[in-house]
């Protein structure tokens, strides 16, 4: 059944406010400070910085931290104020935020035990997701997807997302408007409708011929010699995940409630099965004009910022798009 969407205006895009600049090399993460006009950076010029906003208007590190090994993420908890670094030699670092936000106290370096393994990218994993909430996981890969895994369920759900044509490397989701925010390589923006009744992708199904017309694949010798014919090309239909031929599978459509925001293979039974208004997209899209290594909300205030390669730090108002309050404190350039 086709889920009702209250879709935005198509002129509702991501508004830019601000760029912090000052790095030396690619910054890899940077999050918003809660209630405070401030962001927080790592780079891998080995720097851990606290950015924050003069009289002026303009942004100038508070706390200037060099570390031993190129920062490769980071985590802060705002409650506690402490910061976690991950760094390029494995190690973890902790350290203690002063309440000014001026100095910062290194605590310990952490280690860690693997509890459990997930597996379903076809790429490397680049970025992760928890919402305590409903216990869903997400995470974003180099194979340009992202997927939901339904951990509170305890049935081994998951949910393809398909939209980006790059890799994904930062993830958000938004508990308030059941929206995850998914940014890849290429500086793409993904807002995900997850405020719906989705379906979950079928396995690729294995055959040695087509299941439509039962011609076979061209690893089928027997078969093969048996009919005399020449054996066809694998493909598989992404709504049933029936093993077919190109033959029997020359249609393309996008499935939104599958995951699948741009075309894709389906067999020629199941593309007539498919309503236009199943076509009907469940995510926006958008163009953060840098390479976005990593993205951090503010929900409260609608801001979103993100970083990358680039060396460039984009502060960006997201009320329109995502339709959180109005951002305070952050004025336009």
């Amino acid at each position: 059944m086709a889920a009702e969407i209250h879709s935005r205006p198509q002129t509702a895009r991501p508004v830019l406010l601000n760029k912090i600049e000052g790095h030396s090399d690619a910054v890899n993460a940077a999050v918003l400070i809660p209630k405070e006009d401030g962001v927080i950076t790592v780079s891998e010029d080995r720097t851990i910085r606290v950015w924050l906003k003069r009289d002026s208007g303009q942004y100038w590190p508070s706390i200037y931290h060099t570390v031993s090994s190129p920062c490769s993420c980071m985590s802060y908890h705002h409650d506690s104020r402490r910061i976690f670094i991950g760094q390029d030699n494995g190690a973890i670092v902790e350290f203690l935020i002063s309440e000014d936000f001026n100095k910062m106290n290194h605590v310990k370096t952490q280690t860690y035990s693997t509890i459990t393994t997930l597996k379903g990218h076809e790429g490397s994993v680049g970025a992760l997701w928890w919402d305590p909430v409903q216990r869903l996981l997400f995470s974003g890969a180099s194979d340009h997807s992202v997927i939901m895994w339904d951990i509170g369920g305890r049935k081994g759900r998951t949910l393809l997302l398909q939209g980006h044509h790059e890799r994904v490397q930062a993830l958000r989701y938004l508990q308030l408007t059941r929206q995850l925010v998914s940014c890849s390589a290429d500086g793409g923006i993904a807002v995900w409708n997850m405020d719906t009744q989705r379906e979950e992708a079928p396995q690729w199904l294995d055959s040695d011929s087509c299941q439509k017309c039962e011609q076979p694949f061209f690893w089928n010798i027997k078969q093969m010699w048996d009919t005399k014919t020449l054996g066809l090309r694998q493909h598989h239909c992404r709504k049933c995940g029936k093993a077919v031929c190109g033959k029997c599978s020359s249609k393309r459509s996008t499935f939104p409630i599958m995951g699948f925001e741009f075309p894709v293979r389906v067999c020629d039974a199941c593309f007539e099965t498919i309503k236009e208004e199943d076509r009907t997209p469940l995510a926006t899209f958008h163009e953060g004009k840098h390479n976005i290594a990593h993205m951090d909300m503010d929900p409260s205030r609608g801001l979103m910022v993100t970083c990358g390669s680039d060396r460039i730090v984009k502060i960006w108002d997201m009320t329109q798009v995502v339709g959180c309050s109005l951002a305070t404190g952050f004025s336009p350039r």
